[in-house]
């Protein structure tokens, strides 16, 4: 099936067409937009004055894949950061000869406009000393947020032996390029949810809200059974102690056939000027997929609104953004 003959209705209209694990940065005025390209082979960033102006916002590719060896196959959610004066951009990428071998790479650019100015590779992140875990097998998705004064970063690994389950791990961060701190287990998948045909929990995402911090996260694999759950901590807790995370023990978000969404997830939040959280995901419009669905282009960038009731960020398709008459 392709994008000209499922059903349309008001929820399904695409914010930005067959742009999966989207991420909107709102920073210094300006409104950016970058996700995974369906070829998987470059980084690409949108620039905007407005959030409704990135939808039709031309691309500028800022990086392209390289032709063989490291970085050269499955260019895969790219996150834009500013960080201590400076931009950055998060990946993962694999290798043509060994296209499941994700590791998370860093760009860094050269000047103050990442639409402009040039961006340089600074290699894989590294791990901190001591840590003789982190990054040794399929990695990817990995977020940085800052949080009382310290910086973090969260990530999806497998799990190096037995059976490859895929968990999420946190990390102190010396500086942009480095951990501070080796790695610490903070989800693994633990329920039927999270099993659909492979054992995930990936596309960590933070926001901080009230008296509590949140991380969502996508579970299960690529089909329309990949949905978003999520972990909740209290704002003044040390996040490194694993005591201090809360995991809800539901999807917080997962396909609503009736409405024309299927598979939402790999979510980022952010805020307008108003401070009003948002958060942009990806989802299909269909549930039938022709062949491996990780391929399949029709993951499109969502958005909508996100209340919080009795301290809990609500999702809802009632409020979604965007919406055309069915």
């Amino acid at each position: 099936m392709n994008q000209t003959n499922y059903t349309h209705t008001a929820w399904n209209t695409p914010f930005i067409a067959q742009r999966a694990d989207p991420y909107v940065l709102n920073q210094g005025g300006k409104w950016y937009f970058t996700a995974s390209v369906p070829e998987y082979d470059r980084i690409a960033l949108r620039a905007a004055d407005s959030l409704e102006d990135l939808r039709d916002a031309a691309e500028t590719v800022v990086w392209h894949a390289h032709e063989s060896g490291d970085m050269s196959q499955h260019i895969w959610a790219p996150e834009l950061r500013f960080l201590d004066g400076r931009w950055y951009i998060y990946f993962a990428a694999s290798r043509k000869d060994d296209i499941w071998a994700l590791r998370p790479w860093v760009l860094r650019c050269e000047g103050d406009d990442p639409m402009k100015d040039p961006w340089v590779e600074c290699g894989m992140l590294k791990r901190a000393d001591g840590d003789e875990f982190s990054f040794t097998d399929f990695s990817l998705d990995m977020t940085v947020f800052d949080h009382g004064g310290r910086r973090y970063c969260v990530w999806a690994e497998k799990v190096s032996v037995g059976r490859k389950i895929s968990n999420l791990y946190i990390a102190e961060m010396a500086d942009p390029l480095m951990l501070k701190t080796p790695q610490m287990l903070l989800t693994s998948p633990s329920y039927a949810w999270e099993r659909h045909g492979f054992w995930v929990n990936e596309g960590p995402t933070f926001v901080a809200h009230g008296d509590r911090v949140y991380l969502t996260f996508s579970a299960s694999d690529t089909s329309p059974a990949y949905c978003m759950g999520l972990l909740w901590a209290d704002a003044n807790a040390d996040l490194m102690d694993i005591s201090a995370w809360h995991k809800v023990n539901h999807p917080v978000f997962s396909t609503d056939a009736e409405k024309g969404l299927f598979g939402p997830g790999h979510n980022t939040f952010f805020t307008d000027g108003a401070g009003e959280v948002y958060t942009a995901y990806h989802a299909r419009p269909y549930d039938e997929i022709i062949g491996d669905p990780l391929y399949d282009p029709n993951r499109h960038c969502y958005i909508m609104k996100v209340p919080f009731v009795d301290g809990q960020p609500v999702f809802s398709t009632d409020n979604q953004c965007y919406q055309n008459q069915a």
